[in-house]
């Protein structure tokens, strides 16, 4: 070994990532003479110097800070580590020339993402690298860390040397670029563009046009991420690879041996799954969950009834803080120049954890230490039978079938309490369902796999220690007890954060947002929609009891058969826009005098309508107003059947009929305000008031009012519909249940029509 990186200089890139963080931590506490460039991106107008300053505050660093002094820490920082902003894939790249040892840690870790973000980062990014290091002049050894399962889909033992493929990384790095640029073109086809188009009329319709093109070319977008994702995975395993991360990580190994070989020495760290440290740093230090993380904690909630998994194979786990001895050991032990060196870092071969000793691991920390229900009690961990792929198959795919129909028909269910309840058990249902599906396609191979990495080179360079540097920078899996590392050291970990925000009383988003006076003068507006919303009533019955009340009882059958006969036909124009349904329902006032429907409303309707109001919006609205905010009311009602609560607001903006000759023609004086004209006017309303809209309020029932809720800064879904309750809960909005001591539509018609 080179003196243990004595004197040296050594280049670190993926610095801000989670092995990164390590080994850096690592260099900084235990390797005191040796030098750190570190080679960190811009992220935003974030430099890589300001990315190193907002690290070095993160946990990892905590114990040695406090254990050197904050001054002291800084002035070793200054000292001891330098920063090239540059990001590889994407940027030209120059590094110092007296660098000895190059660390490349950097890469992308997600097992799908869309096959040209892969290869940039995991290929691009390491012939970037290389050329760079080849271009400096320097001539340093280079430790590519890479995984242990670029091995590929395959059964035995897996020694530690060169990957056996004929995959040529130059041709699959230009199929992925490629790849963007036809499938952008081929989300543009019209079959694709009308299936979104479909899509979002069909969710977004009623909320407007500009919402509806909007949601269509989300959906082109994703449709073309997903495109890029089965490139990916289906070009990874028409090879011999579960996914197109290993597959992208073997191939940048083979980049690595091709620029480097006969050039500068190379050894390449294959580590298998990562998890929180067994010592160092601190026991369970670990910065966000990484693989096996998601699993146990679904495990815990009691979301993972089954997974597919041999209960015999091996889980490689291996904890971060042996990864960083491991590599950095390799680091200061150069193999020739010409013979790269191999390495697996993890545990199968020499303390191997089966998925069922795993599985009962888990199981007996949740028995034992059980998970939080939101104030209703404690989950209940599953258990499990390991079923096999095949059958946790099928019961994904009927579990979808089954959702799938509920929640349509669920979305076409009236609004109501019950309705919501169903919709929030179909929700979880649904989120259970589709991390199982995730995940079960993600990592079911890895938890199905027959196959051991061997760690001989590995073991034998942690037997060439010293016996002094064997307790603080051994790397040797045997000592690792897995009772210990999981129950005490592990789950504990990964559990605390979640456990923190479980415990107690049961959260909800239902709370109404609190109400901040306002200083200004009016800068806050509240806005409220009528039916629906402020009124129990909706245009239908508004209209029914105006002209019950102004017919003789002989008309009243005649009036009655034709709304019902018509009643279709207003349904179904609600359905396709807000708009239409006003237009073709407005005609029924075609002959109505306008002197005689405005004492209607004065003399009887005006009582009704306040009867009908929620008590609960009535004091929503009046503690606005006692908070200094002007209240807005927005309607496409009649503006005459409004007069009764107009003073409770500032400003009432409603539909007006045209009339001649002091009777309605049945038309529009202008297009109702409904949908996105709703929060255009609002927008138009702030820019000329100077009202502040992310500090204002709007309160909808109707998903047709998405737009209006989505222009403020706090929405309020009241009594939505099954859309907008499942818009609202995705975007955690509030939502209110105002229902209490409003008057019924029949008492109200018995106390209203003579």
């Amino acid at each position: 070994m080179t003196d243990h990186l004595r004197g040296q200089h050594v280049l670190l890139t993926g610095g801000t990532g989670f092995l990164g963080q390590a080994l850096l931590e690592k260099l900084l506490s235990s390797y005191p003479q040796t030098r750190v460039t570190l080679l960190v991106r811009r992220r935003g107008s974030s430099s890589g110097s300001d990315r190193l300053a907002t690290l070095l505050k993160r946990p990892v660093f905590a114990r040695w800070r406090e254990a050197v002094g904050p001054e002291a820490a800084a002035a070793i920082v200054a000292e001891r580590v330098s920063v090239v902003d540059a990001e590889l894939g994407n940027t030209g790249v120059s590094l110092p020339s007296d660098v000895d040892a190059v660390i490349h840690a950097a890469s992308t870790v997600s097992f799908d993402p869309p096959i040209d973000d892969a290869f940039r980062t995991n290929v691009q990014g390491v012939v970037d690298l290389y050329e760079a290091v080849k271009a400096s002049g320097a001539t340093p050894h280079v430790v590519h860390v890479s995984t242990a399962y670029v091995a590929g889909a395959r059964k035995g033992v897996v020694p530690e040397r060169s990957l056996d493929h004929d995959a040529d990384w130059r041709i699959e790095l230009a199929a992925s670029r490629a790849a963007r640029e036809s499938v952008e073109w081929d989300s543009r086809r019209p079959a694709v563009l009308r299936r979104a188009i479909a899509d979002a009329r069909k969710d977004h319709g009623k909320s407007g046009p500009q919402s509806t093109a909007t949601a269509a070319e989300r959906r082109r977008v994703e449709w073309v991420e997903k495109q890029l994702v089965e490139y990916g995975r289906l070009r990874a395993q028409s090879v011999g690879w579960p996914d197109v991360y290993t597959f992208t990580k073997a191939l940048g190994e083979r980049v690595a041996e091709e620029t480097l070989t006969g050039v500068m020495p190379l050894s390449v760290v294959r580590p298998a799954i990562v998890e929180s440290a067994l010592r160092h740093p601190y026991p369970g230090w670990i910065d966000g969950f990484k693989m096996a993380d998601p699993l146990i904690l679904a495990f815990g909630r009691g979301i993972l009834p089954e997974f597919p998994g041999l209960p015999d194979g091996v889980l490689d786990v291996i904890p971060v803080d042996i990864v960083v001895n491991a590599t950095l050991a390799v680091a200061a032990a150069p193999p020739p120049v010409d013979a790269p060196a191999y390495f697996h870092v993890g545990s199968g071969a020499r303390n191997p954890l089966t998925f069922r000793a795993m599985y009962d691991s888990v199981k007996e920390y949740f028995t034992d230490h059980p998970m939080p229900d939101g104030g209703r009690g404690q989950i209940k961990a599953p258990e499990w039978t390991f079923p096999g792929a095949r059958r946790v198959e099928r019961q994904l795919r009927t579990g979808e079938r089954v959702l799938s129909a509920a929640q349509k028909a669920l979305l076409s269910a009236p609004a109501g309490r019950r309705t919501r309840r169903w919709q929030d058990d179909l929700t979880r249902q649904q989120d259970q369902l589709d991390f199982l599906r995730k995940y079960a396609d993600l990592y079911g191979v890895y938890t199905e796999a027959e196959v051991i990495y061997t760690d001989s080179g590995l073991l034998a360079l942690h037997r060439a220690l010293p016996a002094d540097r064997v307790e603080a920078h051994g790397f040797d899996a045997a000592v690792i007890d897995w009772h210990h590392y999981l129950q005490e050291v592990h789950y504990p970990a990964i559990t605390a954060t979640m456990r923190k925000a479980t415990a107690g009383r049961r959260t909800s988003s239902n709370a109404l947002p609190a109400l901040r006076r306002s200083p200004n003068g009016g800068d806050v507006v509240a806005v409220f929609d009528l039916e629906g919303t402020l009124v129990a009533s909706n245009v239908i019955e508004t209209y029914l009891l105006a002209r019950l009340c102004d017919l003789p009882r002989s008309g009243w059958p005649g009036e009655i058969a034709d709304l019902v006969r018509k009643l279709p036909r207003y349904l179904a124009a609600e359905r396709r826009d807000r708009g239409e349904f006003l237009r073709t329902f407005m005609r029924r006032y075609a002959g109505a005098d306008e002197a005689g429907l405005a004492r209607i409303v004065h003399d009887r309707l005006g009582d009704a309508l306040l009867r009908r109001s929620h008590p609960e919006a009535i004091r929503q609205v009046r503690k606005h107003r006692a908070a200094g905010h002007r209240t807005i009311l927005i309607t496409g009602t009649v503006d005459v059947l409004v007069q009764p609560i107009a003073g409770l607001f500032d400003e009432v903006v409603a539909s007006r009929l045209h009339m001649r000759g002091g009777r309605y023609s049945g038309f529009l004086e202008a297009p109702p305000l409904v949908g996105e004209a709703r929060a255009a006017w609002l927008r138009r309303y702030a820019e000329n008031a100077g009202a502040d809209l992310p500090a204002s309020y709007a309160y909808g029932d109707s998903y047709s009012d998405r737009p209006l809720l989505e222009a403020v800064g706090h929405p309020v879904a009241v009594n939505p519909d099954p859309h907008l309750y499942r818009h609202a809960k995705s975007r955690r909005w509030a939502v209110a249940q105002w229902k209490a001591y409003t008057l019924p539509a029949g008492d109200a018609f018995l106390e209203t029509v003579p």
